[in-house]
């Protein structure tokens, strides 16, 4: 994790980091102010913080409650050497927590992160640079090896090569990249998070059998997410980025809508027409891009290669963005490399989905098979040992697909998860299947799994696909457990040997789509220095529905960005036409408006917990329409998730509103104790809500030019280093 520090007075400092600002100071005593917690004060505190959580997490698994829980610690120092010291932390529980608990929860402070690094003892390294903002990429894995280097099945180029050529792409974007974390927690399997230190929005998780290989998966997903901007869905991209010669790309093209608001007849072909306008239902209003929000430009379109005969068929961006999430895209050392990924994927979630709702059951794998791949017999062997049993399956549906499955089961919880894997090669697939069950996860974290059901619509409501798209954690249905598969086990071999292996491969995975009667279109993405594509398979590598385009759009946005960002100066009839709107639209009120106009707030601001029902709340006080804000602040009391501060200005609120709408009642006879209830500070929001005074409280204003988000701020920053790279290979000027 990057840490910024500014100097400020004195001897203040600031430290910032992701959306986070501490400050230090030194006591009196030292020429400081006093005014905040010297550095090593931090520190100290960071190992007991440490330790409270992992007790915290230990009783939470097990529905121990902490409220009668202390815990405290001491730094005793040796009075000859000041820098050797012993930390001693004492934990005072409850008379009725049992001993196994309280061995339990003793031996979960062991596993204190700031502990174990401490006393592995981290190394310092203090280097003068040139430009704080440059490459961090040599601390991505250091003493990586030199040489001919690793060569792993599935990938054309040693792992050490595509390591250093994908950090030096990343570099010289300007890409900031660092390691978040490390999981090995069974044999020969290892999976990171990395993120761009200047912008952790944009972040991947990477996975494999090896270090090199887990930091190599991790590295290719960062830089096929930033070819495909999928760092930046459902983003707005700001002003300047929306009346540039090119919001996406230099070769996408804008289409206007008819005069009726028709399809632009340049875009798709009747392939995709039949299956995103069956019923002539689709306008093109509903295409027009989220991230520029520029309508007069129309509708933006990339184009892609049909790949049935080689035509360029324009999709347009909105399309692409609202059905298909992250599937079908990838980075490879060559276009063959990518293409056998984005194939495998589209085939791994697709024949995952078949079986998931079709509530199939796959046959085991058998005992003489696993056999041959020892190092994955080692890792499932490593999470039997610690409870959970595993279920290694053959997903091909009887040897028609290169997919396999490896499903973990949780008996402390009654969990599941059921883990997919595709490529051409079985061992791959398999490595795959397992590696994905695992990435990023701790043991402690196989207890959130859901538990298996026989309610068939929980299994097939689409939500729940997405929930197994996006980290394999949706409900499985206790059919796929049946003794009695579908399905004969099938030791299929889609892979191709020789010079030209690759290409081979993507070509019969090509193949296996044509033969199903599906079209497949491509995009490849070259012009920041690394090869990458992404595949559509209209009708079957779709994340959400189709419908989707009319009923869900994300470009709903557009109906609502430009007002609530101008909230604050927006006048009595324009607050009352958003509010209907927001009551036409049917939108849950729970939405979050992070959501709904694609901006990212900070999490830890009044705008980064907002809802739309807060939003219409505010908005009714702000238009003093008293009635409807009591409804809908009873409504959000008795839902709050928000913060603790916000739901005591609304407690307050609500009380108020009470006395404002009672004729018999007067506000002078309940302020002194309401003000003792609720202090002065709070109640003074609450009055001034009340009397126009104070206006959408805990709300900064803002406009469309995003002043003061700076969270948001970094994602564009972010993504105007791909658009300066990719007009700068495009030839244009000014770039």
């Amino acid at each position: 994790m990057e840490i910024k520090v500014n100097f400020l007075d004195n001897l203040r400092l600031e430290a910032k980091f992701d959306d986070f600002t501490v400050v230090a100071d030194q006591p009196i005593r030292y020429k400081g102010d006093g005014s905040a917690p010297g550095p090593f004060d931090y520190f100290l505190a960071s190992s007991a913080l440490c330790a409270a959580y992992f007790v915290k997490l230990y009783c939470s698994t097990r529905n121990i409650p902490t409220d009668n829980i202390r815990l405290s610690q001491n730094n005793i120092v040796d009075p000859e050497n000041r820098y050797q010291q012993t930390f001693k932390i004492q934990v005072e529980l409850p008379a009725d927590i049992s001993a196994k608990d309280r061995q339990g929860i003793l031996r979960s402070i062991e596993r204190c992160t700031v502990k174990k690094v401490v006393q592995t003892g981290p190394e310092f390294v203090i280097e003068e640079v040139d430009n704080l903002d440059a490459d961090a990429q040599a601390l991505l894995l250091p003493g990586i090896a030199t040489g001919e280097g690793t060569r792993i099945p599935g990938k054309d180029l040693p792992l050490e090569q595509t390591i250093a050529t994908m950090s030096g792409i990343l570099a010289g974007l300007g890409m900031k990249i660092e390691i978040a974390s490390w999981r090995n927690i069974v044999p020969n399997v290892w999976s990171l998070h990395t993120r761009d230190a200047q912008s952790p929005l944009c972040f991947t998780n990477g996975k494999g059998s090896t270090k090199e290989s887990a930091l190599a998966s991790a590295l290719g997903e960062f830089i096929e997410r930033l070819n495909c901007n999928f760092f930046y869905n459902d983003q707005y991209w700001g002003q300047e980025i929306a009346n540039a010669p090119f919001v996406h790309y230099p070769r996408e093209r804008w289409f206007q809508p008819g005069p009726n608001d028709e399809l632009p007849a340049e875009i798709l072909d009747d392939h995709c027409l039949a299956i995103y306008n069956p019923e002539g239902e689709l306008r093109g209003s509903h295409l027009y891009d989220t991230n520029s929000g520029n309508t007069e430009r129309g509708i933006c379109s990339i184009p892609y290669v049909r790949q049935s005969d080689g035509e360029v068929v324009y999709f347009p961006s909105n399309l692409i963005e609202n059905l298909f999430l992250s599937n079908g895209m990838s980075a490879g050392n060559t276009l063959a490399e990518a293409q056998v990924q984005c194939l495998s994927e589209i085939f791994e979630r697709a024949v995952k989905r078949e079986i998931l709702e079709g509530e199939l059951a796959l046959p085991d794998v058998p005992q003489e098979v696993l056999a041959k791949y020892p190092a994955i017999v080692a890792g499932i062997q490593g999470l039997e040992e610690q409870g959970f049993p595993v279920l290694v399956k053959d997903a091909s549906m009887g040897g028609q697909f290169p997919v396999m499955c490896v499903t973990l089961m949780n008996p402390r919880t009654g969990g599941v998860f059921a883990s997919f894997g595709a490529h051409p090669r079985f061992e791959v697939a398999l490595e795959r299947s397992l590696t994905e069950l695992l990435q990023g996860r701790s043991f402690e974290g196989l207890n959130d799994l859901p538990q298996p059901t026989f309610e068939s619509q929980a299994v097939t409501e689409p939500n729940n696909y997405v929930e197994h798209f996006i980290d394999s954690s949706g409900v499985v249905s206790w059919r796929f457990f049946s003794a009695r598969a579908d399905f004969d086990f099938v030791e299929w071999d889609f892979s191709s040997q020789g010079d030209n292996a690759t290409a081979e491969e993507a070509a019969t995975l090509f193949g296996l789509l044509e033969d199903m009667g599906n079209e497949a279109y491509m995009a490849v993405f070259d012009d920041l220095g690394a090869i990458a594509c992404r595949i559509l398979v209209p009708g079957y590598s779709e994340v959400y529905p189709v419908d989707d385009l009319i009923w869900d759009n994300t470009n709903k946005a557009l109906l609502f960005r430009e007002d609530i960002l101008n909230l604050h100066s927006l006048d009595e009839d324009s607050l009352q036409a958003l509010l209907e709107r927001l009551e036409e639209s049917e939108l849950d009120d729970y939405t979050d408006i992070t959501t709904l106009i694609g901006i990212e707030f900070d999490d830890n601001t009044v705008w980064g917990q907002l809802t739309i029902l807060e939003l219409k709340l505010l908005i009714h006080l702000a238009l003093q329409q008293f009635e409807e804000a009591k409804e809908l602040t009873e409504t959000f009391l008795q839902y709050n998730d928000n913060t603790v501060e916000r739901g005591l200005f609304y407690q307050a609120l609500n009380v108020v509103l009470e006395v404002e709408l009672d004729d018999e009642l007067d506000l002078d006879d309940y302020e002194p104790n309401f003000r003792r209830m609720f202090g002065d500070e709070r109640m003074d929001a609450v009055i001034g809500s009340m009397d126009g005074s104070v206006r959408f409280y805990g709300l900064t204003p803002t406009s469309m030019k995003l002043e003061g988000l700076d969270r948001h701020q970094r994602l564009i920053d972010s993504f105007k280093k791909l658009h300066a790279a990719r007009g700068k290979a495009a030839g244009l000027a000014g770039f």
